[in-house]
């Protein structure tokens, strides 16, 4: 007879903004992602890249919770650097822009960086 272990793995929780919990769902995240990159010259698999890299906090850090906003920062860092309309795309969703400046800002702040 054979014994075989297991693994178990904790669940990624996410900390809400109102201080809520709820259980990391890469299905979630990956569709904010497809939306955000669609009609955009963008893989698939980078966005499982990105997921993955999410994942790895609670895995490879044994971190057990993130704050939404580090874990937003955390994917829009990916982004930017993988197709900036895409990243401005998420970033609207994600930021909750309260207006047009503040949408410009973010705008001339991603301008700004690549120079």
């Amino acid at each position: 007879m054979t014994t075989y272990e297991q693994v178990e793995l904790t669940p990624l929780m996410v900390v809400k903004k109102d201080g809520s919990r709820e259980r990391y769902d890469r299905a979630k995240l990956m569709n904010g992602l497809l939306r955000a990159c669609e009609k955009r010259p963008v893989r698939v698999v980078q966005l499982e890249e990105i997921c993955d890299s999410v994942e790895a906090l609670g895995q490879d850090q044994g971190i057990r919770e993130i704050d939404s906003q580090q874990m937003g920062e955390l994917v829009m860092d990916q982004l930017r650097d993988i197709d900036e309309v895409a990243y401005v795309r998420f970033a609207s969703v994600y930021r909750h822009f309260r207006d047009v400046n503040a949408f410009m800002d973010e705008l001339k702040g991603l301008l700004s960086s690549q120079s």
